[in-house]
């Protein structure tokens, strides 16, 4: 009996499921298909993993190394995609960047994450990092001029491969660490569950910094298929039903208050997109009226709403089919290699519709937080990632949102938590108390509002505040309005009562400035 006959490097590298080994072979196998459109600009499979190659080459010359952040603070566009391919061949880790905040907020991210280089807009704050490259002439220049980047390190399916920061409870982001093994079981995943396929458009409205722009884009870059990429900065229905029917959209997701302007649109320019088979919906909860006016303006196309969290490298239960009439308003079941329960505080099965917090396990859970371990510790107490959200499961296995745990708002898409609000305004000199709440709101779905007890009297007004954390927050996350108020209502343990509070706003909701 002889010994394992020995692997030889090239062969035991194809056979990981890493990113740069699985889009790479796409790109092999169906070089001339359009990968990537954005406007008038058109990249190939071959062509935009050779701009990446090229990019990579840039990012090594300037001392970029194998395990080293590079931060990508950009708009939607083709540049993102190259980028994000770059980082992965050189074995670097990407770090997106929300562009929409502010620049203390930026400046955090970078310091936190040691990025040691900086991909951005030219329009967009810059930033004290090794190497920055902004988009323009001198970027196209640099990477035309590259030699293709060739010296492929060798890359692990736990090495992490993206670092993507989320909204956190203490008032700082953190920084989510995604593996190679996460994203490809989430993009696996996602093509089983959408029967994804090599001859498949998929048109998206979120952002490409959200996890969720970057889990639609990875299965479409694997399968060889093509992406429609959509101006990050500006949202225009007939624009988007225009796209749809010239590029032969098979398969798109916007928030629910873009899908209810497309389909107002979609009653005046009656575009009849038969080829669309699949109309998604996330990032916050969906009014009945919208559902039902996408399933009007689109008979041919299976609505499907994906629930999920940068931490479980995206999308972690799907509602599609029958189901999302039958089953309106739940979030689904869970998607291929994603185990999930609803549990009590010590992590007990709670009974069929009772109300718990849902937890996962499987093989797209994060690694963990960067530089966090007491806040990875919590996260994974009892071996289960804990989402913060509270839930039901139903009898036949559906899950239902009950509320965010975690006092999460989600203000048009975006996610947003009171901490960060409340931290900035505490460090305003007149402020001695700060409590934020969501509150409903005619286009956001959601937005902040705070109260706010001053130290002393004097003239500070509402406006000032407001000004206070537009210098310091991205402006989705300023409150649309300040309430002054003498004292916050508190428990016998000293805990601010939120609910109070949404109790007294409602009895004032005129107060909404923005």
């Amino acid at each position: 009996m002889t010994g394992p006959t020995e692997i030889p490097s090239t062969l035991e590298r194809s056979r990981r499921l890493v990113l740069p080994e699985l889009a790479g072979r796409a790109a092999r196998s169906r070089p001339d298909r359009p990968a990537v459109v954005f406007g008038e600009e058109v990249r190939t499979h071959a062509e935009l993993h050779d701009r990446a190659a090229r990019l990579a080459s840039v990012l090594a010359t300037g001392g970029v190394q194998a395990g080293d952040r590079v931060a990508l603070l950009l708009h939607n566009r083709i540049e993102f995609v190259e980028a994000l391919l770059a980082c992965h061949r050189l074995a670097a880790i990407a770090v997106p960047i929300n562009f929409r905040l502010a620049a203390d907020e930026i400046d955090y991210i970078l310091t936190d994450s040691g990025a040691v280089a900086l991909i951005c807009d030219s329009g967009l704050p810059g930033a004290h990092v090794g190497l920055v490259l902004k988009i323009g002439p001198g970027y196209d220049d640099a990477v035309a001029s590259a030699a293709p980047w060739r010296e492929m390190p060798e890359v692990l399916e736990d090495d992490v491969a993206v670092l993507c920061y989320t909204s956190g409870t203490t008032g700082r982001p953190n920084g989510a660490l995604l593996t190679h093994r996460n994203l490809v079981a989430s993009t696996l995943s996602w093509i089983h569950e959408m029967r994804a396929g090599q001859d498949d458009v998929w048109l998206s409205g979120q952002p490409l910094f959200h996890i969720g722009g970057i889990n639609g884009l990875l299965p479409f870059l694997v399968l060889g298929a093509t992406v429609i990429l959509t101006p990050s900065t500006t949202f225009d229905p007939q624009e988007t039903l225009r796209l749809i029917g010239a590029h032969g959209v098979t398969m798109c997701i916007f928030v629910p208050t873009q899908w209810a302007a497309i389909c107002r649109s979609h009653s005046m320019v009656r575009v009849e997109p038969r080829q669309l088979r699949v109309a998604m919906w996330g990032a916050s909860p969906a009014p009945v009226e919208t559902l039902q006016a996408m399933a009007s303006a689109f008979p041919h196309a299976a609505i499907v709403s994906a629930y999920g969290q940068t931490e479980m490298s995206g999308a972690t239960t799907l509602l599609m089919g029958p189901d999302s009439t039958r089953k309106m308003g739940s979030v689904g079941k869970p998607m291929l290699g994603v185990e999930l329960r609803v549990v009590d505080d010590d992590l007990r099965d709670v009974p069929v519709g009772g109300v718990g917090e849902v937890v996962y396990r499987g093989p797209n859970v994060m690694a963990g937080y960067h530089q966090q371990p007491d806040a990875t510790r919590e996260a994974f107490a009892g071996d289960w990632f804990h989402s913060g959200d509270l839930a039901r499961l139903d009898e036949d296995g559906y899950l239902w949102l009950v509320e965010r745990k975690k006092d999460m708002i989600v203000s048009g898409g975006e996610n947003v938590y009171p901490a960060e609000i409340e931290r900035v305004l505490l460090d305003h000199p007149a402020v001695a108390e700060a409590a934020v709440i969501g509150a409903p709101h005619p286009r956001w779905v959601e937005t902040p509002v705070a109260f706010v007890v001053l130290r002393g009297p004097g003239e500070l007004g509402e406006a000032e505040l407001i000004a206070h954390c537009r210098a310091y927050l991205a402006s989705y996350k300023k409150p649309s309005a300040i309430i002054i108020v003498e004292e916050l209502p508190r428990n016998t343990g000293g805990k601010i009562l939120k609910r109070r509070l949404r109790e007294t706003y409602s009895d004032q909701s005129s107060v909404i400035r923005e």
